[in-house]
């Protein structure tokens, strides 16, 4: 073990701190040989202050509160969930029949007892599997908006609907399940722009305090949303634990995102249109001639009068869809039904078109 200072050493380096001048070391009486055991003399090194560090290089970190997700990945995280809040206000909307707002308010780093210790009690508290990832997150609503929706979805809505600060019941767990499984739908289509994710409701619990996913102190990404029916308001939170998505976080930084989310949109821009509208009706016509006809004949024929067309009976007819040439055909009589082969595509410059 090195020996410990001595006075004059203590008091050498003190003045070296407050700037004074270069100490001496102390030095022997005069005709005294040096001990072995006596300390070597210190070395006098400048001294650093704190205060002469510029201010840039000085960053404060609190330990209680990791932050482990980048500044970028934020964003990007920040920038994927408000499309899953718009998407979310148009299912709601449609599925409730009344205005429904979803907002994107924050999305922090913070502890998971922090996180539970600021939720009511009792509350929608759900946890969602997230395969292929390991582990899981919490997506929690607040009764405060989950009430007035349960009293719609039940014919209210005209009175004032009414708080009540006890578990849900099973009349209402279906009800809020409905919300929950669109919720988890809109979710799991959002995150597809980054990775196919299986998101699947686990488990319901009204307690948080009773659901243990994480170390009170592991960290998480918290993002809170604001939900606004009418007169009522609350919030959604979407809890993410930091371990969970750790694999995937290269994913999140702002340039790889929205690059990768653009080549996947212009690759499957074509399929998702034609998915959706390919059952959707179309008028599909045949037209075997045409000839302009003038009132008075019009309305001096009788019948059994016969009308020249000059369209001959082995000449191609047009075929249009919602009123627009499209093809040529052949009409033919098969099995006593009329039916028509199609010959080629009638061009755009086509004066006949």
């Amino acid at each position: 073990m090195p020996e410990p200072l001595n006075q004059d050493e203590v008091e050498a380096l003190l003045s070296l701190a407050q700037g004074g001048d270069e100490a001496t070391p102390p030095t022997e009486p005069a005709g005294a040989e040096p001990s072995a055991a006596a300390p070597r003399p210190v070395e006098a090194r400048p001294i650093e202050k704190f205060n002469a560090l510029p201010s840039h290089q000085i960053s404060i970190y609190d330990f209680k509160r990791p932050e482990r997700v980048s500044k970028s990945q934020v964003i990007a995280l920040e920038a994927l969930h408000e499309v899953f809040a718009r998407n979310l206000s148009a299912s709601l909307s449609g599925y409730l029949r009344h205005i429904v707002e979803v907002r994107l308010m924050s999305v922090e780093q913070f502890t998971y007892s922090e996180f539970t210790m600021s939720l009511p009690i009792p509350t929608s508290f759900n946890l969602l599997s997230c395969g292929p990832l390991e582990g899981n997150i919490i997506l929690e609503v607040n009764p405060s908006i989950l009430y007035p929706v349960i009293d719609r979805l039940l014919g209210g809505g005209k009175a004032e609907a009414l708080y009540l600060e006890r578990p849900f019941t099973n009349i209402e767990l279906a009800l809020v399940n409905t919300i929950l499984d669109r919720m988890i739908q809109q979710l799991r289509e959002t995150w597809e722009s980054v990775k196919e994710i299986d998101f699947q409701l686990f488990e319901t619990e009204s307690n948080p305090f009773l659901l243990q996913i994480v170390a009170p102190n592991e960290p998480i990404v918290l993002l809170s949303f604001e939900v606004v029916m009418g007169d009522y308001a609350g919030m959604v939170n979407l809890c993410i634990p930091f371990k969970v998505i750790e694999p995937i976080m290269p994913e999140f930084s702002q340039s790889n995102w929205f690059s990768s989310k653009s080549n996947r949109q212009g690759g499957q821009s074509r399929e998702r249109i034609l998915a959706n509208i390919a059952n959707a009706p179309i008028e599909f016509s045949a037209v075997l001639s045409e000839t302009p006809v003038s009132l008075y004949d019009l309305l001096a024929l009788r019948p059994g009068d016969i009308l020249d067309t000059g369209h001959h009976c082995n000449q191609p007819i047009t075929l249009s869809i919602q009123g627009r040439r499209k093809y040529r055909g052949t009409p033919y009589l098969q099995k006593d039904r009329r039916v028509v082969q199609l010959l080629d595509r009638v061009h755009p410059t086509d004066p006949d078109a």
